[in-house]
């Protein structure tokens, strides 16, 4: 299947059905009375937040959802039937925003949500509805409230517990085939992932979620490369794994510099989560080269970058271990954040 994130795509309610002019004609009654019936309501348009869907593929190719209009009124008091909703389902982490493709309508994370998009047009009164003692004969109804319509986006965010960033070939596709059953195309060049990946990692027990989004290169939230629009899937996670090629023959300081600096002209909060630093492809480096690039790395990320090798296994337990301890980290904080605010807003 291939992988959509984002559509735009155009939506309509239903128009109200009008209400009927109509007199009561039977035989041996004399001045029936007006009997039209109101119009029936027009359908609404909602979006729902389904299980089984990963993609935003079936927007791809049919762009217009219309529900349907509501039935006129009839005689004898009959009320138009209702139009029917149109249902929008869409996987879990998908965004809706205005055209403008900025403004967010509904944010949907959990399955079973549902968000009216459009309401549909009531159905106008027939005739039946103005008759009074000073007008026993009227032969006027209203017409249905027109109907609702507007483009608008869907934009999905990948839900994972981490994110791999990093340059193209710093290996964080062979990293997430290493940790998970994931099987993500791996090849010797650049750009070789070009849609988000998702793999279930476990280990003692214990398991998270992690994504791999195509590589970033220096000018990338300037459309430079794949661009910065794929970080949108790692909005959502609670820690960054910075995987930095060791085996390349740029400075791996430079190269982890680039990357921050695109992290922050993204913005969205990226810059601040909590960092893991890896030099990978350890296997292809001598002692000497790597302390060098330790200790290039170390002076830009302020840390003590941790060496790894999907290859041959070096330290691929050891970094799915700290990726636990910095998501259970950030889970504790927010239950805490949340237990304040609970605690600030109980008045006795």
């Amino acid at each position: 299947m291939k992988f959509l994130d984002q559509a735009k795509i155009f939506i309509q309610a239903g128009a109200g059905g009008a209400g009927c002019v109509s007199f009561r004609r039977e035989k041996y009654i004399s001045e029936g009375g007006p009997d039209g019936g109101d119009g029936g309501k027009g359908g609404d348009v909602w979006v729902e937040c389904v299980n089984g869907l990963n993609t935003l593929i079936d927007y791809r190719y049919a762009q217009h959802f219309k529900a349907k209009i509501g039935m006129h009124g009839m005689g004898r008091n009959r009320t138009g039937a209702r139009g029917d909703d149109k249902v929008l389902r869409v996987p879990v982490g998908t965004e809706i925003l205005e055209e403008d493709n900025e403004t967010v309508i509904a944010d949907l994370t959990e399955v079973g949500q549902r968000v009216m998009l459009l309401r549909g047009g009531n159905g106008g009164f027939g005739n039946a509805h103005f008759k009074s003692s000073t007008n026993q004969a009227p032969r006027h109804a209203n017409p249905g409230q027109e109907s609702q319509e507007k483009w608008i986006w869907l934009r999905l965010k990948l839900i994972a517990d981490a994110g791999l960033v990093g340059m193209p070939n710093a290996g964080k596709s062979t990293f997430l085939s290493a940790v998970s059953s994931a099987r993500p195309k791996i090849a010797d060049y650049p750009f070789t992932t070009l849609h988000p990946n998702l793999g279930v990692c476990e280990i003692d027990g214990r398991g998270f979620v992690l994504a791999d989004i195509p590589g970033l290169i220096e000018g990338a939230h300037e459309g430079t490369g794949l661009g910065d629009r794929f970080l949108g899937h790692v909005e959502r996670t609670r820690v960054l794994l910075h995987l930095v090629d060791g085996s390349s023959h740029e400075d791996p300081g430079e190269m982890y510099n680039v990357i921050r600096g695109e992290l922050e002209a993204y913005g969205n909060g990226l810059d601040e989560k909590p960092e893991i630093v890896c030099l990978t492809k350890s296997d292809a480096l001598s002692d000497e080269l790597r302390e060098e690039k330790i200790a290039s790395l170390k002076a830009a990320c302020g840390q003590t970058p941790l060496v790894i090798s999907s290859a041959s296994g070096e330290n691929i337990d050891t970094t799915q271990r700290m990726i636990l301890d910095a998501i259970e980290r950030e889970k504790a904080a927010e239950a805490n954040a949340a237990t304040d605010n609970n605690a600030e807003e109980w008045r006795p």
